[in-house]
């Protein structure tokens, strides 16, 4: 399994696809909560402008190969109960079948929309980043759910994860009191916000050729795999 920086992609989506109906999604979001820096807002004249960057920009490190052919972009929070369900269920078979044989490489982008926590989770797995381990700290967060705003992830418990996945503490506490990372969650909320999410785990399934398949909520195995088989085949 490689955990490679992810790479920009410039070009324009070339088609967006409805491939599943929800089987889980969380859908609340209160908009304060999303506030991490104050900043003035501009109205938009159109829609807004959706590229490949969309979906792959401020996001995670690849997980996978960063040539396999089919990216899989997951926009989630980390105490999202349906997100959970699709970490404890689903991703490990993806992982086994489709990223450790070459064939599709994930990407993880912020969505928060349950509460405070989730925003600080986000930071935790950005500065976990900065030692390579920003894999291990996703796992570890999903590891460690217990719901939604009822502690699990308060700032204690987050800095009780990143040592016990071995990371420079010192560097880790000054990434998050510094909060470097602010832009880069808040800029992957818009990034769902444009593609009009409302709720997480949301999924688009990319292409070698630019195209792009929708999945809502933790859908089973076999959805992602007769995806991911269809995609493969173009």
């Amino acid at each position: 399994m490689l955990h490679v920086p992810s790479l920009a992609i410039g070009a324009v989506i070339a088609s967006i696809t409805i491939v599943a109906v929800i089987f889980g999604i969380n859908g609340s979001l209160d908009k304060q909560e999303l506030l991490i820096e104050p900043t003035p807002k501009i109205d938009q004249i159109g829609p807004a402008k959706i590229t490949m960057n969309t979906f792959v920009s401020n996001g995670s490190p690849i997980l996978g190969n960063p040539n396999a052919p089919i990216t899989l972009v997951e926009f989630g929070d980390y105490q999202c109960h349906y997100c959970n369900v699709f970490f404890q269920s689903i991703e490990g078979d993806i992982i086994k079948n489709y990223v450790e044989t070459g064939k599709v490489k994930i990407i993880f982008k912020d969505y928060n929309i349950i509460g405070p926590d989730s925003i600080n989770a986000s930071h935790g797995a950005h500065c976990a980043t900065e030692q390579g381990l920003f894999w291990e700290y996703h796992d570890i967060l999903y590891s460690n759910w217990t719901g939604e705003n009822n502690g699990w992830a308060s700032t204690s418990n987050l800095t009780i994860f990143a040592q016990e996945i071995n990371a420079d503490m010192d560097m880790w506490t000054e990434c998050m009191n510094k909060k470097t990372y602010s832009k880069t969650i808040m800029e992957s909320n818009n990034d769902a916000k444009t593609l009009e999410l409302t709720g997480t785990p949301a999924f688009f399934v990319i292409n070698s050729n630019g195209e792009v398949s929708k999945l809502f909520g933790a859908q089973p195995f076999e959805v992602f795999q007769r995806v991911f088989d269809e995609q493969l085949q173009k």
